[in-house]
Order: C-alpha cells, then sequence, then structure tokens
C-alpha cells in the first residue's frame, strides 16, 4: 500500500505542478489573454505577476523544501487560489471551472500522499 501512494504522490504532484508551471508561464507570456480573463472575474490584474512568481515558489516548495511547515503553506497557498479560481467561474457562469477542478483534485491527490514521499526515503535507509 506504501508503494501505491507513493506512486499516487508522484503522479498527482508531477501532473499539478505542470498545470501550475503552465499557468505561471501563460501569466508572463499571454499578459493580454490572461488580463482579459482576470477582468471578466472581477480580480485585479496587478496580481497576475506576482501569482505567477508565488506559483512557482510554491511547486518548488512542494519539491524541494525540507521544511514540512512550508510545505504545508505552499499545499494551503495553492488550494485557496484554487478555490478563488472555481468560485470566480462559478459566479460568472462561464462553464470555464473544469482546469480548475482537475487542479483541486491533482492538489488533494498530492496533499492526501505526500507522507509516502517521506516515507520511501525512510524505507532506503
Amino acid at each position: 500500500m506504501n508503494k501505491r501512494n507513493l506512486w499516487i504522490f508522484r503522479i498527482t504532484t508531477i501532473l499539478f505542478s505542470l498545470l501550475m508551471l503552465f499557468s505561471a508561464f501563460m501569466y508572463f507570456t499571454d499578459y493580454e489573454l490572461v488580463s482579459t480573463t482576470f477582468t471578466n472575474l472581477n480580480f485585479p490584474t496587478y496580481i497576475i505577476y506576482p501569482l505567477a512568481i508565488a506559483k512557482i515558489l510554491g511547486v518548488l516548495a512542494i519539491w524541494v523544501s525540507k521544511s514540512e511547515t512550508l510545505r504545508t503553506f505552499a499545499y494551503a497557498g495553492f488550494f485557496y487560489n484554487i478555490l478563488l479560481a472555481i468560485s470566480g467561474h462559478v459566479n460568472l457562469d462561464d462553464g470555464e471551472f473544469g482546469a480548475a477542478m482537475v487542479a483541486l483534485l491533482l492538489l488533494a491527490g498530492s496533499f492526501l500522499t505526500r507522507h509516502a514521499r517521506g516515507a520511501s526515503k525512510t524505507a532506503k535507509a
């Protein structure tokens, strides 16, 4: 069961990380589209670049950080960000909340199996 959880952790975390890094990449490379979307969702556009940087740092915290507290804060930050995205799309009724729901499921899978990562390192020692 532990090996299964490790694979679930790896797969969900890799997919989630790629989704967040792609999102951050879009924030930097296609600012006009992202700005229009943020305006339609009634979110301020001045948070686009800081949010992109926060997503990159959050992915790094999940993968590299030795501090479980920092990793937990990264998961929490992503959770609130994704909840706001879902809420904004549902309130706008544009039907574009699918990617955010997928991100939420991947985040949940990664978070709930994150201890398998530490267990595998202990078992190898």
